[in-house]
């Protein structure tokens, strides 16, 4: 058995990239060439990633609680523990928790040639967040 530790403090995810308060824990950042990352992400109740999108897609893999996702021009999807969420490469999306339940997602992204993992864009409105279904 090999263990290796963690040397990552827990960090607060930004507020240009986040609503609400978020928490991601790194859990694989392997250096170049790797092009893997994965990270564990907090969302407290009602919090949620701006719309963003990721050159070579983005997988989650919701670990607990209650979340929301949704593509541009899509409907909001409910998503529970158990459930993957696949976002095809530069689709436009959000991810985040309902408005009542916190929610935690395993994050695995691959960069592209460049290393270039995700692009950052609009906050998601009140009103979009808003038209989810009663969770």
């Amino acid at each position: 058995m090999q263990i290796t530790r963690s040397s990552i403090d827990t960090a607060k995810g930004p507020a240009d990239w986040f609503t609400g308060d978020v928490y991601i824990d790194a859990v694989a950042a392997a250096p170049a060439p790797s092009r893997v990352t994965a990270n564990l992400v907090h969302f407290m109740p009602g919090a949620r990633t701006h719309w963003h999108r990721h050159p070579l897609g983005q997988t989650v893999f919701v670990t607990e609680g209650i979340g929301l996702c949704q593509r541009r021009g899509g409907p909001v999807e409910i998503i529970r523990p158990g459930d993957r969420v696949l976002f095809e490469a530069d689709e436009e999306h959000w991810h985040g928790a309902a408005p009542n339940r916190l929610m935690v997602h395993l994050a695995v992204n691959e960069g592209d040639a460049d290393h270039d993992v995700v692009h950052w864009l609009t906050p998601v409105t009140d009103a979009e967040y808003a038209a989810a279904p009663a969770v």
